[in-house]
């Protein structure tokens, strides 16, 4: 190690010893004891945050009481791919359920200014090659992802029985009919064979429990209902209702990172108030030409995803297609063994120079935020002290220079524990007011709660077992996808699953795998398809196993969602992800589907004889 460290300190300027003393100094700053606790529910007075600006209030219609083969509760990405699979795979009778006015899901309610993907457009918007699309930039727009996501719906007749503006209240099994029974806040009372639950992690806006929060008078609203009659303008921006006003914004993640220039362009002045910052490396956002696409082998957009999500997990290869700033420390880890290999170095093992690259990388983004950030003391609080993914990477070449700006002031809160309390003129720091007229809370979704809370309805089982008691002390699946004593329910979540930073990967592996079943029970005339009790504790104790490996990073990081907020005492690691990582998994259900014989799975068929087991129950297709 001595050898290593007068290396990184010749070579790259980086003592990683003090780094790690860094680290932990500004982790400890901002653990609150009660971890997720700090965020309240958007319930009762609360409640108007949660509301649709976009649709008519007064909306009605007549009750449903039918029957479907699959009902998809949720119209996003995942509800749309799985839909998209179920058609090609035969399935005729669909029936969408969403909460929006429309399509869309993430990209129906983020409508704020500046809102886009951030990751390339070509590896985020699906089916580009079946739909004949090419993106008009680099990185999309809302506006124009959430019009191609509707697209797709259309070409795959989606909204020939799509029901918006429809909350699901509760899900409930039939044992002698062999229907799920959903129930919903419009009186319906909807008779399905197979649901599949497709809600996202990024469905439900969350608010901090910040003291005072209903005491404000001014005017105030989260950015995934954004008020544009108020602010005036656009998704592009221009929000001249904002000329004379004094806005303050809660929150520096992702979103705050694309709206807080389009703010500072229109507001008077300009309160960001910051418990963490966020990583802010180039975007250079550009225009496509249509002929980039011209030529490419059939397929490219899945190798495409394949390529990003094993650079991004960390899986080291030299084919980087993507050569953005997702995959640059691939770059940095090969650079660094070619000179140990040229210094006669014996090359670390893959994690530890992944880390090594780490530091590099995260130093290259400290350093960007001194070039660009004029005044020193502003830029230091701008700075990210932790490892790359411990909080979603951000990517923008407007956001830090608006810091730059007369009109707009950063407040760093409270030695990072965040706001002190809101009052009726404004919010206060350190025992600080600042006065305002408008109080935006980008304060992100409600990832970090358990699933079958974040759902916000029970669902009732075999025996009128309810899924939240089941799951108590923790998820119980076999990929993620069903639970013994739930038949014909699957999940799309990010719950034992393998979670890629490009959420379109994960999910359309979802959507595929699920409808895979699904087909095959509709097309075979299977009536139950359960997954066995003995193949979902084969797959929990894989998740347990696998959860070690993720364990020493989350306790190291800087509280986010992505770690609990810091409190890993309560971390369950069956709710997790997979921690084999996204590429294997996915490996592993390719292979189950290849197997063919549905192993794990108990189907019944129309004849009611007893259940039979598809494959070897007692095998799942876990890694060895």
């Amino acid at each position: 190690m001595v050898v290593l460290r007068q290396s990184l300190e010749d070579e790259l300027g980086i003592d990683p010893v003090a780094l790690v003393e860094k680290y932990r100094v500004e982790r400890d700053r901002r653990l609150r004891p009660e971890a997720l606790g700090q965020y309240v529910d958007l319930d009762g007075d609360l409640s108007h945050y949660r509301d649709d600006p976009w649709v008519d209030a007064d909306f009605t219609r007549e009750h449903l009481n039918d029957e479907v083969d699959v009902l998809v509760i949720g119209g996003g990405l995942g509800g749309i791919l799985h839909g998209v699979h179920l058609r090609k795979a035969g399935v005729a009778n669909i029936r969408v359920i969403e909460r929006g006015g429309d399509f869309g899901g993430v990209w129906y309610w983020n409508r704020y200014p500046g809102a886009a993907c951030d990751t390339q457009a070509m590896l985020y918007l699906p089916m580009l090659e079946e739909m004949g699309y090419v993106p008009s930039h680099r990185f999309a727009s809302g506006p124009e992802i959430r019009a191609y996501l509707q697209s797709i719906a259309r070409k795959y007749d989606l909204y020939r029985d799509a029901h918006f503006q429809t909350e699901v209240t509760g899900l409930c099994w039939d044992e002698g009919e062999g229907r799920w029974t959903v129930s919903t806040n419009r009186g319906d009372a909807i008779r399905a064979r197979y649901v599949t639950i497709a809600l996202g992690p990024m469905e439900r806006p969350k608010l901090a429990g910040i003291p005072g929060l209903q005491r404000f008078a001014g005017h105030s609203f989260h950015t995934s209902r954004w008020d544009y009659a108020y602010t005036g303008g656009g998704p592009e921006g221009g929000l001249d209702g904002l000329h004379n006003k004094t806005v303050g914004i809660i929150g520096t993640g992702a979103t705050a990172v694309q709206c807080v220039p389009h703010l500072a362009d229109s507001a008077r002045h300009l309160y960001v108030f910051q418990r963490t910052p966020s990583s802010i490396d180039v975007r250079d956002n550009r225009p496509l030409d249509p002929e980039e696409f011209d030529g490419l082998e059939p397929g490219w957009q899945e190798r495409l995803w394949h390529n990003f999500t094993t650079i991004v997990s960390g899986i080291y290869t030299d084919d980087d297609q993507i050569r953005d700033g997702w995959t640059s420390m691939m770059a940095i880890m090969r650079s660094l063994a070619v000179r140990k290999a040229e210094r006669g170095e014996p090359v670390e093992n893959p994690m530890t120079l992944a880390q090594i690259a780490d530091y590099v990388k995260m130093e290259g983004i400290r350093d960007r935020v001194s070039h660009v950030v004029e005044d020193p003391s502003v830029a230091a609080l701008l700075k990210p002290w932790y490892n790359r993914f411990c909080k979603r990477p951000c990517f923008s070449d407007e956001y830090l220079p608006a810091f730059n700006r007369a009109n707009v002031t950063l407040v760093d809160t409270s030695e990072g524990r965040g706001v002190e309390r809101i009052t009726e003129r404004g919010v206060v720091v350190d025992g600080r007011e600042y006065p305002l007229d408008c109080l935006i809370y980008s304060t992100g979704f409600d990832v970090g709660t358990p699933f079958v809370k974040r759902i916000g309805y029970e669902i009732a089982g075999r025996d009128g077992v309810l899924l939240s008691a089941k799951w108590a002390d923790g998820a119980a699946t076999l990929h993620g996808i069903a639970s013994h004593g739930f038949p014909n329910l699957f999940l799309m979540s990010v719950v034992q699953t393998g979670v890629s930073m490009n959420f379109t990967h994960m999910i359309n592996e979802q959507a595929r795998h699920i409808a895979y079943i699904v087909a095959r029970a509709v097309g075979e005339e299977i009536d139950i398809v359960e997954v066995s009790r003995h193949a979902e504790e084969q797959w929990c104790a894989e998740i347990d196993r696998t959860a070690l490996d993720q364990e020493a990073f989350l306790r190291a990081c800087t509280p986010s969602y992505f770690n609990y907020e810091g409190d890993l005492k309560r971390r369950n690691v069956r709710n997790n992800q997979y921690g084999g990582g996204p590429i294997p998994f996915y490996r592993i259900i390719a292979d189950w589907r290849e197997e063919g014989t549905m192993p794990g799975l108990e189907l019944t068929h129309r004849s009611k004889s007893p259940p039979a087991v598809g494959g070897d129950a007692a095998s799942p297709q876990i890694p060895s």
